[in-house]
């Protein structure tokens, strides 16, 4: 994916499919790992970061090929248990290999984390549920080494419900001897989608949702079959969308359920919707209303993962609103880029004050990562003229075919 171009002005309206879940894909992936035969994964999302995460597990040893859009893994094979750093350090999560190779092999190298400059994100915490379990952990050339003779099931309090620490002491949980009680846990629906798949392959996982999830250790996985929850993420940036070039538009097999805290936004912000089943029709106003305070939280909280998006129609939203971000300290990369196109926008630390603008004017933007990249999509639809965003892979990282999805609802963009 080159330079996109956007021309603004132009009402959404139609139909459009939610692709599968991104994050919930990747931890799924690095649990195929854990055992020694074959995972089915359906509605697989053909993504970057998942093309990337392929390619470890090739790496690996596994047997990976695409059917359409479903992935069949065979990991009877794995001889590797060091991560090149040419696709992990291209994402952060690719330092969820970490438990699912300990689980499976005992050992792991793992370069340090890359992927989008959004924080620090620094992963301490999933240093130390390793370390309880029985992991020896040193850091050498960029590398982190980790080797334990037998992971052993135990109580961990994580300091902060971080998605990825979860995940990740799951991981290592599942085939270790004894149980595991993880406390403080992240509650994301991605959390729980793991633990469906692994529950599937024949783990034994309790709470999964909840801020303590139980893990008594196995002693092998199964073959199976497993569907893919669709994209919250994705749902949310389209109706974003639809907020900022206006008209009228409907998600099929979106995830509501997981939705609460985004369509409650979208509502204040003056949305009509109405719900069936799995689709959501959104009518969007003429102009936004603007919010008093927003704050991202982990979930059942706005996610982070979105707040960018909602930057970006607030923009031209009616009155004053104000944006707290709560997860990452970078999220605001897109502030300057925002500000070309005429927005109003002032940062207090993790505080944006924006204050809207009758109408924001189409130039040349650069993205600079995954969500941020969106939502200049998001800023150029309702935009006069047309924008121009530059480094647009960030968004292929995390979106099917965005371009292929809003022309099917009318969008001129490409």
């Amino acid at each position: 994916m080159g330079d996109i171009t956007v021309k603004g002005g132009i009402p959404l309206y139609g139909k459009v499919c939610i692709q599968g879940s991104k994050n919930a894909a990747l931890p799924i992936l690095a649990a195929s790992l854990l055992h020694e035969g074959i995972s089915i994964i359906h509605n697989c999302p053909r993504i970057l970061d998942v093309e990337n995460t392929v390619q470890i597990l090739r790496e690996a040893g596994c047997l990976v090929k695409w059917q359409e859009n479903s992935l069949i893994i065979s990991a009877g094979n794995i001889q590797n248990t060091r991560i090149s750093s040419e696709y992990a350090t291209q994402m952060r999560s690719s330092v969820i290999f970490l438990g699912s190779l300990l689980g499976r092999m005992g050992s792991a190298s793992i370069p340090l984390p890359g992927g989008c400059t959004i924080g620090k994100r620094p992963i301490d915490i999933h240093l130390s549920a390793m370390e309880n379990m029985g992991v020896r952990i040193t850091e050498e050339n960029e590398m982190i080494l980790a080797k334990a003779e037998r992971l052993k099931g135990t109580k961990i309090m994580l300091r902060f419900p971080s998605v990825g620490a979860t995940e990740n002491t799951i991981l290592a949980a599942v085939l270790a001897e004894g149980t595991t009680i993880i406390q403080n846990a992240a509650q994301e629906p991605e959390i729980a989608e793991l633990c469906r798949f692994l529950n599937e392959k024949g783990a034994k996982i309790k709470g999964a949702g909840s801020e303590k999830i139980v893990i008594e250790g196995v002693r092998s996985l199964q073959d199976s079959e497993f569907v893919l929850m669709s994209d919250r993420i994705v749902a949310g940036t389209y109706l974003m969308a639809a907020m900022s070039a206006g008209g009228e538009i409907c998600l099929e097999k979106a995830p509501i359920f997981q939705m609460t805290a985004q369509l409650k936004v979208l509502k204040e912000m003056g949305a009509s919707m109405r719900y069936d089943k799995d689709q959501i029709q959104l009518k969007a106003p003429r102009r936004a209303k603007s919010l008093a305070m927003v704050m991202t939280r982990p979930y059942p909280g706005f996610p982070t993962d979105l707040q960018s998006q909602l930057l970006a129609v607030l923009c031209r939203a009616e009155g004053r609103s104000k944006i707290i971000e709560n997860i990452f300290e970078g999220r605001y990369q897109i502030v300057p880029q925002l500000r070309k196109m005429g927005a109003k926008i002032e940062i207090i630390s993790q505080e944006a004050q924006i204050e809207g603008v009758e109408k924001l004017e189409g130039t040349a933007v650069r993205a600079c990562e995954l969500r941020g990249g969106a939502a200049l999509i998001i800023a150029g639809l309702g935009a006069s003229g047309v924008t121009k965003i530059e480094d647009s892979w960030f968004i292929k990282r995390g979106y099917e075919d965005i371009c292929g999805d809003l022309r099917t609802l009318g969008a001129v963009v490409g």
